[in-house]
């Protein structure tokens, strides 16, 4: 039988406290703003957590969710509410609310908020020790603030002049869906 994991709460929310199943609502975990939006703590860090990513992003009009970058394992992403910009193999397409957007390893990618307000951004993916990721030199992301000049796969390199993100309340821009 697998065990209920515990909550704690933490500065900004409630978060799991180990291994095991547990039901957390996104309007209680801990949330984080930087240079790249928001972004809710799905899971904690840590054993127990080494297969699959998830997290939910808020972006604002013209907000990247990140470093246009592709790497070794599969990433899905699923837009709950809003409009965004998917910047995808050089090419730039507009997404809205309940498109899904697959990208297979390698698949070279980034978000930017699009619309008239906040884009909320589900996504999910593999994880692996040692994983590989590229940061691509790319014009179109690049444009949009979302680009390396220098390629590296190193991503201290990638995010060098970005501030760390910052533990936050609930942000209001989280819509009732």
């Amino acid at each position: 039988m697998v065990p209920e994991a515990p909550l704690e709460q933490v500065e900004n929310g409630v978060r799991a406290a180990g291994e095991g199943w547990y039901v957390l609502n996104m309007r209680e975990s801990p949330w984080f703003e930087g240079e790249f939006g928001f972004f809710g703590m799905l899971e904690p860090e840590g054993p127990g957590f080494d297969q699959v990513g998830v997290q939910l992003g808020i972006l604002r009009p013209g907000e990247p969710s990140g470093m246009y970058h592709g790497e070794d394992a599969q990433e899905d992403f699923l837009v709950l509410s809003g409009e965004c910009l998917l910047l995808i193999e050089g090419e730039e397409r507009r997404l809205r609310q309940w498109d899904f957007v697959h990208c297979p390893p390698w698949t070279e990618h980034i978000f930017v908020g699009a619309g008239e307000g906040p884009c909320v951004l589900l996504g999910v993916g593999a994880r692996r020790k040692g994983r590989g990721i590229r940061y691509p030199v790319s014009e179109i992301a690049l444009n949009y603030g979302a680009g390396v000049e220098q390629e590296t796969t190193e991503p201290r390199e990638a995010y060098a002049r970005f501030a760390e993100d910052k533990p936050v309340p609930l942000p209001k821009e989280l819509p009732d869906l």
